[in-house]
């Protein structure tokens, strides 16, 4: 009939939307997908039935009968389930009234240079009382792959300012070292030393810190903050910092949050950036909880099975790429229960990192600040980042005599629990003295003490001059005669 209108479906190919179809389709496009039907709940994993369409790691948003809207991830998708880990936990849902919207996008963070000097909760958010992040874009989580062939091998030395780490396991640019410690040991103590005194040597090119903080108490959150806040290093740091009352999948994302801030730093600024993350035996026990929820068959001593992977897929955003300019260097930190270095934790992260820091409660009950065990402790990456001009030409002779120096000490030292010291002659108490002054002087530094690499080297070349020169086998002969003290007056 002449002047009606004729009303298309939805859909259609004659369908043209009006004004209102186009706030739907907005509407739309903010919640692609919803499931009313849930089947249960435990903790923070919400079981509903599939939602199609659904991805991995896809942020939904569930819904709840008394109006509360709660963020959560999908974690499994099947053809029957959709399983959901919420942020802050569904045990006391009411299933009949919730639904689940999908957002069809990863969980992102908003990145910018302003977020220097900031202290954010472990799904991003300030919580340092500072107005919210104006973002430069926003960055999934999960990182981007870095293709293996533009890898370049970690180089260039990472000055810490503690000898036992710079003089004996150097840190490198783009090597992920870890440092394996025990409980009530003072590895939160060594953290902020580090984070504090952490420079790149001889260069004017930018330097960050990000640090990450995972199920720490409140005790030490509070030191953190306040120790980066007094010293004045806040200002070159990002930090994300989860506490044990937060909820539990917060701890999965808070070191992805931190390696994902790393990396626009590196990548897109050319900084060079040092990640700390603190405790990731916590990371770990949230895995095998989580997985426990969701009922999981458990690998070695209850964790899952895809732990090593998991680890992996943190530690190996550590490296520098051929043509960027900047670098990301991961420094984690493992309490390793009952002290046992193959526990599955440190065990997995041996495997994948290179090298370990480990502290010895033994040199702590001494009273030795930082008690760090350098026989146990490896740096493979050292090689590349020491010698002239990274360092100074003579670090690496230096290195392996201190070794073999204390090495023999520490080994005269058991024999005289048996035999008695005066059972030694004069060259063993020479050595037996010299394992004791290492530990004194060499290992032990004040908390707030910053050595640079040249004077750590000189306490090395100080604890050659108690020795016997025939025994300086592993140092060339140029370097005695330029560095060990007194040479001159003895060959006068």
């Amino acid at each position: 009939m002449k002047g009606s209108r004729t009303r298309y479906r939805r859909g259609s190919a004659q369908y043209r939307p009006g004004a209102s179809d186009r706030r739907l389709e907005e509407h739309e496009a903010l919640y692609i997908r919803e499931g009313r039907v849930m089947n249960r709940a435990s903790g923070a994993i919400l079981i509903a039935q599939a939602i199609p369409g659904t991805q991995y790691n896809e942020i939904v948003e569930v819904h709840l009968s008394n109006g509360e809207v709660k963020a959560g991830q999908a974690i499994d998708i099947s053809e029957e389930v959709t399983v959901v880990q919420v942020f802050g936990g569904v045990s006391e849902v009411d299933l009949k009234g919730a639904r689940v919207r999908c957002k069809g996008e990863t969980l992102k963070l908003p990145v910018s240079m302003d977020m220097l000097g900031r202290v954010f909760n472990g799904m991003g958010r300030p919580v340092d009382g500072g107005p919210a992040i104006i973002p430069e874009d926003y960055l999934d989580i999960n990182g981007e792959a870095i293709n293996p062939a533009a890898r370049e091998p970690p180089a260039e030395f990472i000055e810490t300012g503690i000898s036992a780490i710079d003089g004996l396991n150097a840190l490198v640019r783009g090597q992920k070292l870890p440092i394996f410690s025990g409980s009530g040991l003072p590895h939160n103590r060594i953290a902020a030393q580090i984070v504090r005194q952490a420079t790149v040597r001889g260069t004017d090119e930018k330097f960050a810190i990000v640090f990450g903080a995972v199920g720490i108490s409140y005790d030490d959150a509070a030191y953190f903050v306040n120790n980066l806040r007094g010293t004045g290093a806040l200002e070159r740091t990002i930090a994300f910092v989860n506490t044990a009352s937060d909820p539990v999948i917060e701890r999965i994302s808070t070191p992805r949050l931190a390696l994902t801030a790393a990396e626009y730093l590196a990548w897109r600024k050319d900084m060079h950036v040092l990640v700390i993350l603190t405790d990731m035996t916590n990371y770990c026990e949230a895995l095998r909880e989580l997985s426990s929820m969701r009922e999981e068959i458990p690998s070695r001593r209850g964790y899952p099975g895809y732990m090593y992977t998991e680890l992996a897929t943190i530690y190996e955003r550590a490296g520098r790429i051929t043509g960027r300019d900047g670098s990301v260097t991961v420094m984690p930190i493992v309490t390793m229960p009952d002290d046992d270095i193959t526990h599955p934790i440190p065990d997995l992260t041996g495997y994948i990192t290179e090298g370990q820091v480990v502290l010895s409660r033994a040199l702590e009950r001494a009273g030795i600040y930082p008690p760090i065990d350098v026989f146990l402790s490896l740096s493979r990456m050292m090689k590349e980042g020491i010698g002239p001009g990274k360092t100074r030409e003579d670090h690496n002779n230096v290195f392996m005599q201190l070794y073999a120096a204390y090495a023999e000490g520490a080994y005269l030292r058991e024999i005289s629990t048996i035999i008695g010291a005066d059972a030694l002659g004069d060259r063993d108490r020479l050595f037996l003295d010299a394992a004791d002054w290492m530990e004194r002087h060499f290992i032990a530094q004040g908390e707030d003490e910053k050595r640079s690499i040249e004077q750590t080297l000189d306490l090395g070349w100080a604890l050659f001059a108690q020795l016997p020169e025939a025994d300086l086998k592993l140092i060339k002969e140029a370097f005695i005669e330029r560095y060990l003290p007194g040479r001159e007056a003895k060959e006068a």
